[in-house]
């Protein structure tokens, strides 16, 4: 235990007792105490395991001690039929695979994510959710990986309160849904480097068919801690690619470029009912098989991912009538379709903690949506009390500026889009109008599929580019 003790790690809290950042509580027990209780409830668990669920868990031993001893407890919980909010507070983890011993074919005791590791594992049930807390088992599940107490926890409560007072400035963007303007259901700002950058960001670059007004320059904290999130991005892609990927190769389309973050879009969800629904990220700028680095900071919240299920699998023959009915039907119906789909798969929600770094590899965008689900409660953050700050960091790539993607016939820009609910088409890329979903304007019909070399770079035919666009300079190099 000597050893183990010297070894550095986080001194953890329990969210019930939060106190200011400057003045912990001396009565607060240690991790070290907490370890020393849980190991003698659950003495056959190696403490490294139990290290990691406690982080999991921020630090409670109630929900540690709980979720360990759910024997009974199911695999995974119900999915309302209304999609009700849920909490976002940790409780019983229902995933345990890096935590639960198994008898391997050698008669050795092993875990189970050890014996399982070979093996294809099944969805999520059917109309449940199946809630994910350990690196290893959401690394299994899902084309993600996450790392808990990412930065140091000066610089990360350094970090999150630079962007508190930054979220002053935040604003809502608002969209064209169902023939109805709507804002977005929490606050954000862009972040780029360079004055340059800003104007570009507001004049030529467009976001689901409108300019943003609301860019801002990274900040130093911003900057800074973009070093660290681009060396960590760069050696899980590696890994990824090494372990999981076909023959060790990457994806294709995938770039082989080291990843390097040059913009950056900053959330902040103040309170349990802010959120954002279930999408893929907007490709045009990041090109096929993007990978994106998001750090959440603040309040715990849930992260819930869902494969995207082809059309032609789930589809019945009510699904087809919607055609034959009134836009106004056809809007309510496609959504109802839309969520029987999404219910036929069951839905994965990921617990993210202050101070954890999740890596959305290379497929997630073409084959998973994402959200951030509403709680009904959350434990607040001893700085950020109800609030959630998320930075996604991107990468743009040169090749894909706006002067050279293609213009719809209403000279507006187009987005490009990956199919993903037909057999015949899945995977293949399209450049599309979207001004019909940027309010006051109307979409045309254009429409153009998208070709890219094995490298994710743009083959524009016999179309020559002339000149050559600014690039946008990467956050760490432009310190």
């Amino acid at each position: 235990m000597d050893a183990f003790i010297s070894r550095k790690r986080p001194r953890l809290s329990n969210p019930s007792e939060e106190t200011k950042p400057d003045s912990p509580d001396p009565c607060e027990d240690s991790t070290d105490t907490k370890l020393a209780i849980l190991l003698s409830l659950f003495p056959t668990m190696k403490q490294d395991e139990l290290l990691d669920i406690l982080v999991s868990c921020e630090g409670s031993v109630e929900n540690v001690a709980g979720l360990l001893s759910a024997k009974d407890s199911t695999a995974c919980t119900p999915v309302s039929k209304k999609r009700a909010a849920v909490t976002s507070t940790p409780g019983m983890q229902t995933s345990l695979s890096s935590h639960v011993f198994t008898t391997a074919e050698d008669g050795s005791m092993k875990p189970l994510h050890e014996s399982m590791s070979n093996k294809k594992l099944p969805p999520p049930q059917k109309g449940k959710t199946l809630h994910l807390y350990s690196p290893e088992d959401i690394a299994t599940y899902t084309p993600c990986t996450i790392i808990h107490n990412f930065l140091p926890a000066k610089e990360a409560n350094t970090l999150l309160l630079e962007l508190l007072d930054e979220s002053k400035h935040f604003s809502r963007y608002d969209f064209q849904l169902f023939n109805r303007t709507v804002q977005s259901p929490h606050t954000h700002a862009v972040y780029v480097s360079t004055p340059e950058e800003h104007r570009q960001q507001t004049s030529e670059y467009t976001y689901g068919g409108t300019y943003r007004s609301n860019v801002r320059q990274a900040t130093p904290q911003l900057r800074s801690v973009s070093r660290q999130v681009q060396k960590i991005v760069n050696d899980e892609i590696n890994k990824r690619i090494r372990d999981v990927y076909p023959d060790g190769k990457k994806l294709q389309y995938q770039s082989p470029k080291e990843w390097r973050p040059n913009a950056a879009f900053v959330n902040c969800y103040d309170g349990p009912t802010e959120s954002v629904g279930y999408h893929s990220d907007e490709l045009t700028y990041l090109g096929p098989h993007p990978v994106i680095g998001s750090l959440s900071l603040g309040v715990a919240r849930e992260f819930r991912v869902r494969r995207i299920v082809p059309r032609d699998d789930n589809e019945t023959a009510e699904d087809h009538d919607t055609n034959k009915t009134s836009p106004v039907s056809n809007s309510a119906r496609s959504q109802t379709v839309s969520a029987a789909r999404a219910d036929a798969q069951g839905q994965i929600s990921i617990h993210l903690p202050h101070n954890s770094l999740l890596i959305m590899h290379a497929e997630m965008q073409e084959e998973w949506k994402h959200s951030i689900a509403p709680a009904q409660t959350i434990s607040p953050h001893s700085i950020s009390g109800n609030r959630r700050i998320n930075i996604t960091y991107r990468w743009y790539r040169d090749t894909l500026h706006p002067r050279y993607t293609p213009r719809c016939k209403c000279d507006e820009h187009t987005i490009l889009r990956c199919t993903q609910r037909k057999h015949e088409t899945r995977g293949r890329y399209m450049w599309m109008c979207y001004a019909g979903f940027a309010p006051g304007k109307e979409g045309c019909s254009f429409f153009q599929w998208a070709e890219f070399d094995d490298d994710g770079d743009p083959v524009w035919g016999k179309k020559a580019i002339q000149d050559k666009a600014p690039t946008l300079a990467n956050f760490s190099a432009s310190q």
